[in-house]
């Protein structure tokens, strides 16, 4: 399974666009973009989850499980287990500095 939030994530680390991403993964960029802008899990038609995830494997992405350790070790970031998303602007917005750096 893939999240909205990873996709994009993803999408950010390869520093491709939408576009490309449709490119790479033999899918429409309308597919795309509702994929992106799932909830959480991105439900759909299961050859085009298995067409997106193979793109971004290829491209270098590693998907990580919720609670599973990565197999590639060296870097990577995950959230934090019962972090909401949608209050980090009340946490970060306050304290940070334009661009998002902290003071």
């Amino acid at each position: 399974m893939i999240t909205a939030p990873q996709l994009r994530a993803a999408r950010s680390l390869l520093g491709i666009d939408q576009r490309r991403l449709a490119e790479l993964s033999g899918l429409s960029v309308p597919t795309i973009q509702r994929m992106e802008a799932s909830g959480s899990i991105i439900r759909g038609n299961v050859d085009s989850l298995m067409k997106l995830i193979a793109a971004l494997e290829v491209a270098g992405i590693e998907l990580i499980g919720e609670g599973a350790a990565s197999q590639g070790g060296g870097r990577g970031v995950r959230l934090k287990a019962g972090f909401d998303p949608a209050k980090a602007s009340e946490t970060v917005g306050d304290d940070a500095e334009p661009g998002g750096s902290p003071p």
